[in-house]
Order: C-alpha cells, then structure tokens, then sequence
C-alpha cells in the first residue's frame, strides 16, 4: 500500500448529538458494550464445554460471537472517547487504515457467515436424514474458513482503494469510525472511480449473499410447510422470523449507506449504529439465549461452578 498522504491525524467527530446528551450516551453504550462482550463471551464458553452443543449450527454460532465480540471491540471503544473527550477524536492515520480493515474485514466475513448459516439451516430442514453426512466437521471446517479468507479479501480491496489515494487536508471524518465513504471525501484527488469500484465491490458481496440467504429462507418456508403439527411449524416459523430480524438489521442499514446515490453524512451515522451496535447485542439473544439447548447448557454450568465453589 502506497501512502502519499500529508495527514498524520485524522479527526472523528463521532455521532450528531446535543452537547449535554454526550454523558449519557456515553453510559448507554457503554453498557451496551459490556453487554454485547460478555454475552457473546459467554455463549463461546458454553458451546465450546458443552460436548452435546458440537454440532454444525453451534460451530458456525462460536464464528459469529467472535465475530460479533470483536466488531463491536473494533468500534465502539473509539465512539465512547469522542463523545466524552474532545481529544478522543484523534486517530492517527496508520489506527485509521487498521480500523478500516478489520471493520470491513469483521463485517464482510460476518455477511458470508449469514449466508452460510441460512444453507445450513435449510439443510437441517429440508434434509434432515441426509444433514449429518452432508455437514461432516471437515465441511463445516471449509465453509468457516472460506468466510474469513473472503471477508479478508474483501477488506484488503476496500483498504487498499481507500488509502492508496493522497490526502492533503481536512482531516475531519464525518463518522465515528474509520469507513471508507467518510474517507473518500477528504480526498486531493478525484475520487469517482474509486468509489464506483467500491460500491460495486460492496454491492455484489451484499446482493449476493442477501440473495443467497432469501432463497435459504424461501426453501425453509416450503418445507416447514410441509410439516403436519401445528406447533411444530409455529416453533420453526418463530425461529425464521427471529432470524430474519437480525438478517435486516444487518443488511438494510449497510445497503441504505454503501448502495444509494447520494448520502446524508448525519443520517448515515445514525443509520451505522444498527449494525455496529445493536446486531451484535441481539445476536446472542435471537440465535442463542432463546435456545433451549444453550439455557439447558447455561444451568448446567451454573450448577458446576457452584459444585465446585462449595467444594
């Protein structure tokens, strides 16, 4: 990467808010911080200990809490600083170009991930006599690990447009994290092909695996359909919509930013707290904590570490 940029210091001014509101946002989202690592944290310790919870579903959980506890890690430490210190704002310029790529990094794979753990839910569903020796651990294997290499990939690209153009000033970034559209602006050169490139870059990854996913869910739908209780299409449709949820707050907010002409650069940082912020706290709850297995799992633990406490 070849850096010609004359900025040293870059200047987050962080989210749009009345000046008096900044204590409290800042102890809003700071418990939400804390929430979202720990949960995410927690649900990594049960289903690694628990043996009874190594199955495919699970494998591609643990992916996603890491994901989600280390996205939420890459951005949010930096937003709580600018809205409590005016000298929390500074971000030199190498912080800048790490942020960038392991927020689109953690982003994009957490995209793939989706998409993957949709295919894997339609397997479950739609061929549950053939689901075990189709989702062998060497399978599972291979798709988590072709998430990360294409969400690398994917970032790298991102990264690499970005700052291999020359930036003279100003250096204030109209976000509360590093992203490559706030970026763009503070340019000394022309910017349009860059951005035509990383828009298509960013809209084929999200058409694509949105697609992928709908037709996922399309399929499940048929097939619980064809499930002859009730009840039994009642849980599997709740689990459907319970997921679908999160697939929303994940996507819609990223195509509102990245995909539509023109951009509005207060609303987009409002826009970004859904999938920075909120995703990763309801992930835990919606693919998880609702999960009778994993609370089976969670009072299990609980019991032995008191058992051993008394001890």
């Amino acid at each position: 990467m070849t850096n010609v940029s004359l900025v040293t210091t870059f200047i987050l001014m962080g989210l749009p808010h009345a000046s008096e509101l900044g204590t409290l946002l800042f102890g809003i989202f700071l418990v939400i911080y804390i929430l979202t690592v720990v949960g995410n944290l927690l649900i990594l310790l049960v289903i690694t200990v628990d043996p009874h919870l190594h199955t495919p579903m699970y494998y591609f959980l643990i992916n996603l809490s890491f994901i989600d506890m280390w996205f939420s890690t890459v951005t949010m430490p930096k937003m709580l600083m600018t809205l409590v210190s005016p000298g929390g704002r500074a971000i030199s310029f190498h912080s800048c170009v790490a942020q960038l790529y392991c927020f689109h990094f953690l982003g994009s794979t957490e995209c793939f991930l989706y998409t993957v753990m949709s295919y894997d839910r339609y397997l479950a569903i739609s061929y549950p006599l053939r689901y075990t020796s189709m989702m062998r651990g060497r399978t599972c294997a291979l798709l988590a690990t072709t998430t990360w290499l294409s969400g690398s990939l994917h970032s790298a690209v991102q990264t690499t447009l970005t700052f291999r153009l020359p930036y003279c000033g100003p250096s204030q970034i109209q976000h509360y994290i590093c992203d490559a559209p706030p970026i763009l602006k503070l340019a000394c050169t022309d910017t349009s092909a860059i951005e035509m490139v990383i828009l298509v870059n960013i809209g084929v990854v999200a058409s694509c695996c949105f697609l992928l996913i709908v037709l996922s869910y399309v399929s499940i739908v048929h097939s619980i359909l064809k499930i002859r209780t009730s009840e039994g299409r009642c849980r599997a449709f709740q689990t459907c919509a319970s997921h679908s949820i999160v697939v929303l707050c994940f996507f819609a907010p990223c195509v509102f930013i990245y995909l539509r002409p023109g951009s509005k650069e207060a609303v987009d940082r409002i826009v970004a707290v859904f999938y920075t912020v909120l995703t990763p706290l309801l992930n835990p709850v919606v693919y998880t904590l609702r999960n009778k297995e994993v609370k089976t799992a969670l009072l299990k633990l609980k019991s032995e570490s008191v058992f051993t406490q008394s001890k």
